[in-house]
């Protein structure tokens, strides 16, 4: 080959246009998902709609953070064979200023999604400081500001770099790589300290009795996981649309597939230590959040799909090679666990501000809500993928001078 044979061969094959029918069926949800959202906030019970609206907004942006986290913890061990699939996890943080848009508009729904606002917590004084609506949005606020800062600012030098590499100008390649590495390991704790702050002002507080210290590790564990499924999916989409089938090989998937199967069992990992400190303790202020959820009638089925979704099935369906390295059967368990931790997500809330029901309070408007968020997230993704190169030229130019090498 060439110098930069490979390069080229790649940036060719971005050339690529979306299918035409995409942006416009991911408009079509976006729409019915704002329509639903809207049509519920006019009628009887217009808390269902802050309910599934706060549920997918934890749920789409972990997600969107997992991706940036996900280049920032290959920056960090130096991986080589995720090079071809680094900017795919990239390109979700071009959810998260919509994310940030989201989070302001839920402070219109607020006497809705916490209790406290409504019936004020007065004892202990510290918890009675701690949840006030004012200071929480702006703890919240100054966290995802941060966060998404740090997220933007990785994300601009790894492009920066793409840039130098386009020009062959090394010297900006290792000043903006430079950049990279000092971002990675800061980003790794603000990502663990920012999403810990959120599971506790966003989930634990909609229980205000409750205390969970291992929370904040359940959600942001959680959402890694979902960072890692949704590239699963991306990475096959991509392979598969822009024909890179020599560049994402079966080995990628594999390697790809048994981080999936490593974090799923983590998570039920995480789920039973949890579960396991609470039953032990057999503290009332702590019990009670799980047998509502395991003893009401309303709650135990949807609980125990949660554990079935992200668990049982990705466990025993990834425990093989075969399934790893085919995209099919990895596509299929990789969705399955996204709809697990989004069930997760729903469990860990709902619950909380409803209490007891007649009825599982889950149907055709949290799917449509969610179906607009989706939307939301894919076109923009698709606004990404459209302005930069969804595979970087730079580490191509890496894996080719490797794979010359000998590597």
């Amino acid at each position: 080959m060439t110098e930069h044979a490979l390069r080229t061969d790649v940036l060719g094959r971005l050339e690529r246009p979306l299918p035409p029918y995409l942006r416009p069926l991911l408009a079509v949800l976006a729409l019915a998902g704002i329509a639903t959202f809207v049509l519920l906030l006019g009628g009887a019970d217009p808390a269902r709609a802050w309910r599934a609206y706060h549920v997918n907004w934890l749920f789409w942006t972990g997600l969107s953070q997992a991706g940036i986290l996900f280049a920032c913890t290959q920056v960090i061990v130096g991986a080589r064979w995720s090079y071809p699939i680094r900017r795919m996890a990239e390109a979700a943080a071009a959810f998260l200023p919509v994310s940030f848009v989201l989070f302001l508009v839920l402070w219109l729904g607020r006497a809705d999604i916490f209790p406290w606002v409504r019936h004020p917590v007065l004892e202990p004084h510290v918890k009675a400081l701690w949840l006030r609506s004012g200071f929480l949005f702006a703890r919240d606020i100054a966290g995802l500001l941060l966060l998404y800062g740090l997220s933007f600012w990785f994300l601009v030098h790894s492009l920066r770099a793409d840039a130098a590499a386009l020009r062959g100008d090394a010297e900006g390649i290792a000043r903006s790589e430079g950049r990279l590495a000092r971002l990675a390991p800061g980003i790794v704790v603000a990502y663990a300290v920012v999403m810990s702050l959120l599971a506790f002002d966003l989930i634990m507080s909609l229980a205000p009795q409750w205390i969970s210290n291992l929370l904040g590790a359940f959600f942001f564990m959680g959402a890694w996981l979902t960072g890692l499924m949704s590239l699963a999916l991306l990475a096959i989409f991509w392979r598969r649309h822009l024909g890179i089938e020599h560049l994402v090989t079966p080995a990628t998937l594999h390697d790809l597939g048994k981080l999936c199967f490593g974090f799923s069992v983590f998570w039920a990992y995480l789920f039973f230590s949890q579960f396991l400190v609470i039953w032990y303790g057999n503290m009332p202020e702590e019990t009670s959040y799980l047998f509502l959820r395991m003893v009401r009638p309303e709650w135990r089925g949807v609980s125990a799909a949660m554990i079935v979704l992200v668990f049982l099935i990705p466990f025993w369906g990834l425990i093989g090679v075969k399934p790893k390295k085919t995209p099919a059967l990895l596509g299929t368990f990789a969705t399955i666990s996204l709809c697990g931790v989004w069930v997760d997500r729903y469990v860990l809330t709902v619950p909380s501000m409803v209490q007891e029901a007649p009825a599982l309070p889950l149907g055709w408007q949290e799917l449509l809500v969610t179906a607009g968020f989706l939307g939301l997230w894919g076109l923009a993704y698709a606004w990404f993928a459209r302005r930069f190169p969804i595979v970087s030229p730079r580490l191509m130019d890496r894996m080719e001078a490797e794979t010359a090498g000998g590597h």
